[in-house]
C-alpha cells in the first residue's frame, strides 16, 4: 500500500503505512496541529478517521489478494473512545471478522505507546458493490 492508495482525507491527517503485522497493514500518524483537539490531546474525529482508514486499508488489501474489485460503501461505524490520546504517535490495525460476498464486518483498535491499552476501538460494517454491477446500475439509471 502506498501513500497514493490513501484518501485525500487520510493524507491531510498525515496517516502513513507504518508496517504490516499478521498480513494486515498497520497505519499511524504523528501528533500535530492537524490532529490536535483540546490542547495536547488528539481530536476524536482524527482518531475516528485513523480507525476508519485502517478498516478500508485492510479490506482493500484482502480484496486485492482475492482479485475482487468493489466499490466500498459504509453501512455504519461505532467508535468507542477508551482513553484520551496524548502527543505521540498513534497506530491502528484492523481485523476482518466477516468477509462475505456483499458485506464485510471489521474490528479495529488504535493505540499509542502500549499496544495492550487501546485508546479507541471501532466496529465497521461495509457494503461491497462489485465494480461491474455498480457501472451497470449507473447505466440503468441514466
Amino acid at each position: 500500500m502506498s501513500k497514493a492508495a490513501l484518501t485525500p482525507y487520510a493524507n491531510s491527517l498525515g496517516i502513513v503505512l507504518d508496517g504490516e503485522e499478521d498480513g494486515a497493514p498497520v497505519l499511524a500518524f504523528d501528533f500535530g496541529g492537524e490532529v490536535e483537539g483540546r490542547p495536547s490531546h488528539l481530536h476524536g474525529g482524527a482518531t475516528s478517521g485513523l480507525l476508519e482508514t485502517a478498516c478500508y486499508a485492510l479490506l482493500r488489501h484482502e480484496l486485492a489478494k482475492l482479485d475482487r474489485v468493489h466499490r466500498l460503501k459504509p453501512i455504519n461505524i461505532t467508535v468507542q473512545f477508551l482513553a484520551a490520546g496524548t502527543p505521540q504517535r498513534t497506530y491502528a490495525k484492523a481485523r476482518i471478522t466477516k468477509l462475505g460476498r456483499r458485506n464485510a464486518n471489521i474490528a479495529v483498535e488504535a493505540w499509542q505507546d502500549d499496544r495492550s491499552r487501546p485508546i479507541a476501538t471501532a466496529i465497521m460494517n461495509i457494503l461491497m458493490v462489485p465494480e461491474n454491477r455498480a457501472e451497470a446500475s449507473r447505466a440503468e439509471k441514466a
